[in-house]
């Protein structure tokens, strides 16, 4: 158990996060109007398959994660978090709205089902806030560097910023998410923390060349190959999951431990 200390940096954590959620809800990031619009046949058929799967992903409702959210908060006296997941899994589902209209504005098809979804629905239901946060954490960095290398891919203007749109909420999201993952980790035994470690790291690599062989085409054209595509999502992941030791073994936790 955490002492006051302790709780008051939890909620105070929390509140912040709660605070942004909020802002970006009554304030959502939008794409301008009047941006150019044109994509090139050549784009149409580079990107179709591919952001159609991107977009699939994206508009998951959420059902397990909130309850998981749901059913952590009430262990750990942790109540804003519920609102805060609420929050973000509208955000998400933005996301897959302002894509699907700019799919729809190009006549580009919708995907309703696609392998790399249901792998990550059925992994979704396998455990607890902690294993979806890995889960979500691995998608939306591996998004981030996709976003980027999408943007490089495409002259449409309006495509263009809705990458960097997507992207500065991603970030968002990765901030929230490495938090509550290094807090959860710092408060299991040194052979367990390694061990989740590790196993994230292999599913991280795993799925990033599982990224880049699906999205080959756009990764290519945007100057990617295997090696560079794995190197940067990588250095984004290190970035965010691996602070220096000094930071792991001395920050404080913003979750009491039951």
């Amino acid at each position: 158990m955490g002492d006051k200390r302790e709780d008051a940096h939890m909620f105070r954590d929390l509140e912040i996060w709660l605070n942004h959620f909020e802002y970006h809800a009554e304030h959502p990031r939008c794409v301008p109007a009047g941006l150019s619009d044109v994509l090139k046949p050549e784009e149409r058929r580079l990107i179709a398959r591919s952001i159609a799967t991107f977009q699939l992903g994206e508009q998951s409702e959420g059902n397990a994660l909130l309850f998981s959210a749901w059913r952590f908060a009430k262990q750990h006296d942790a109540a804003p978090l519920i609102r805060i997941v609420e929050l973000f899994i509208r955000e998400q589902q933005r996301h897959s709205a302002l894509l699907r209209k700019f799919m729809e504005d190009h006549e580009l098809a919708q995907k309703h089902t696609d392998w790399t979804d249901f792998a990550f629905c059925c992994l979704r239901r396998l455990g607890g806030l902690e294993l979806q946060l890995y889960l979500l954490i691995t998608a939306e960095l591996i998004a981030s560097v996709y976003y980027r290398a999408l943007e490089v891919a495409t002259g449409c203007q309006r495509l263009k910023v809705l990458c960097r749109t997507l992207v500065a909420d991603e970030m968002a999201h990765v901030g929230l998410e490495s938090q509550l993952l290094l807090t959860l980790r710092a408060g299991r035994p040194a052979l367990i923390r390694g061990g989740l470690r590790l196993l994230h790291r292999m599913f991280f690599a795993s799925t990033a060349g599982i990224v880049y062989l699906t999205h080959r085409a756009v990764l290519r054209s945007a100057g990617y190959n295997m090696v560079g595509f794995l190197r940067v999502c990588r250095t984004q992941y290190d970035f965010h999951l691996e602070p220096p030791a000094t930071c792991r073994e001395s920050g404080q936790r913003p979750f009491r431990q039951a």
